[in-house]
């Protein structure tokens, strides 16, 4: 039975381990979707690459290549479990040496390189239907007063496809602070894993987890409905 009176206690033992917990959860989470953010901008970039008729045919080779290569990591990541991929990232490195001196700083730093990769799958579409709602229009004007592709791209597409990318980045910032608990399974001194210990250490196997629940509920929650509230205002702003 759930006891109100242990959980106070247990707080009030390993409050600061929770804390400190959390600070690692929202930390790795900062990370990783900054690295989802430039993989998936690099992504999306070589998945609508064109190939146009005056291109050489190595040039058109290299093209094909980089976007068959950036389909099969978006389809691979988006088809299986972030905790295979997590298994597989993190043991594969280690066990090929790709380790540094503090254990700890090698864990988190493949925690968070797996979940960035994870992130960057994910947001290239993101990014890439953001881009996509953008009247095609805006490119070929960009282009008709003397704009290169990338200056169009960096002035006048990106700007614009921001506008739809924003909610659904921010969606992901949130996604990715609850995905991060499967880290405690490679030994990542996030929220969950420190629940897990104070479990151990304790022998008690609910109370240690509700607070890890409300801390997530009290970090996600507010996050959710600012976001949907941003959201709902540019909509507003859009359609004056």
């Amino acid at each position: 039975m759930i006891s109100g009176d242990r959980i106070v206690k247990i707080w009030a033992k390993y409050g600061h381990f929770y804390l400190q917990g959390l600070g690692n959860t929202l930390w790795v989470t900062l990370l990783a979707v900054s690295l989802g953010v430039v993989l998936g901008l690099l992504v999306a970039s070589g998945r609508m690459m064109r190939l146009r008729p005056r291109d050489n045919p190595v040039l058109k080779v290299v093209k094909a290549v980089v976007r068959f290569l950036c389909t099969a990591y978006v389809e691979v990541l988006r088809a299986t479990p972030l905790i295979v991929q997590v298994f597989v990232i993190y043991y594969s490195a280690t066990g090929i040496g790709l380790s540094l001196s503090d254990a700890t700083a090698t864990r988190m730093m493949w925690g968070i390189i797996a979940v960035g990769l994870n992130s960057g799958a994910y947001l290239s579409e993101v990014i890439r239907s953001g881009i996509g709602a953008v009247p095609g229009g805006q490119l070929e004007a960009a282009r008709c007063i003397g704009m290169s592709q990338w200056k169009a791209m960096r002035f006048v597409i990106l700007p614009q496809a921001i506008r739809n990318i924003l909610p659904a980045l921010c969606n992901e910032f949130v996604t990715i602070i609850k995905e991060t608990s499967v880290l405690a399974m490679v030994g990542i001194a996030e929220l969950m894993f420190k629940a897990q210990s104070i479990s151990t250490q304790t022998y008690i196997f609910v109370e240690p987890y509700i607070i890890a629940a409300a801390m997530y509920f009290t970090v996600v929650f507010p996050l959710s409905k600012l976001i949907a509230a941003v959201e709902r205002r540019m909509n507003k702003s859009v359609t004056r």
